[in-house]
């Protein structure tokens, strides 16, 4: 049983970088895929956050690292890059789990929030994409996961920049399959529902509103990040080798509803 599992879901010998991976979501997935086995690389504007998640993973025996950057800069990002290859190699799986999502409502949303939150939230991705996709590609074999939104597919709470660059991120993912998918790389996003991370205190603030989320959910409860490590590890891995270009909704049934 322990070897069928660990060549079904096992990610030893995989390099994994893991944008976001300070806080929430992306912390959660950078934990479960290090601890599945993989290396990991987190990245993201703040040090103390991804010290803090390396420190975690070390704690379970894996080999993690970081690199502080702001990937909505693109110097910063191309030096990222450079610092990834440079320090660990190419990765065999990426995780775009960074994001921004300020929240004005649309007429009041400037051009300057517009291109700062496309840049971290769709322009990011892609790039990254570019990066790690072919080299991927050319070994055979890799995964790409994008962590999206509910509001890639509906409008609510201000949607507005965010909900626009998390639909293209979905439009992204597709591309992605389509380019790579022959070539083993499979490339699939994740869309969560409301779910308590450091970008939804605003919304928990406020019980009310937090509650009506809730009870839309068929589990009767809001998200929280460790609901994510599950699907990570399959995605990453060998038992998802069939299942590319598509949006995955971990969202307690909100979707559905």
């Amino acid at each position: 049983m322990h070897d069928y599992l660990a060549e079904l879901i096992g990610l030893h010998g995989r390099l994994a970088v893991v944008t976001g991976g300070g806080t929430g979501i992306g912390r959660a997935m950078a934990v479960a895929l290090g601890r599945a086995g993989a290396r990991i690389v987190v990245v993201g504007r703040r040090a103390g956050p991804l010290d803090e998640t390396v420190a975690e993973l070390t704690g379970h025996g894996a080999v993690a690292a970081a690199v502080t950057a702001d990937l909505a800069d693109r110097p910063a990002l191309h030096a990222a890059v450079a610092a990834v290859g440079e320090r660990h190699g190419s990765p065999d799986i990426l995780v775009n789990a960074a994001g921004v999502n300020p929240r004005p409502p649309l007429d009041e949303l400037g051009a300057d929030v517009w291109d700062a939150v496309l840049a971290a939230n769709l322009t990011a991705p892609f790039l990254l994409g570019q990066a790690f996709g072919p080299a991927m590609a050319a070994r055979g074999w890799g995964r790409i996961i994008n962590v999206a939104s509910q509001q890639a597919f509906r409008a609510f709470g201000n949607s507005g920049a965010y909900g626009v660059s998390k639909a293209g991120l979905v439009a992204l993912t597709r591309s992605q399959a389509e380019a790579w998918s022959r070539h083993g790389v499979c490339c699939n996003a994740v869309a969560p529902g409301l779910v308590r991370t450091p970008m939804t205190e605003q919304v928990f603030a406020e019980p009310a509103r937090a509650a009506t989320h809730e009870a839309r959910a068929l589990t009767g409860r809001n998200g929280v990040p460790a609901d994510f490590a599950g699907c990570a590890v399959y995605l990453a891995g060998n038992a998802s080798s069939a299942v590319t270009g598509q949006t995955l909704f971990v969202d307690g049934g909100y979707s559905a509803t």
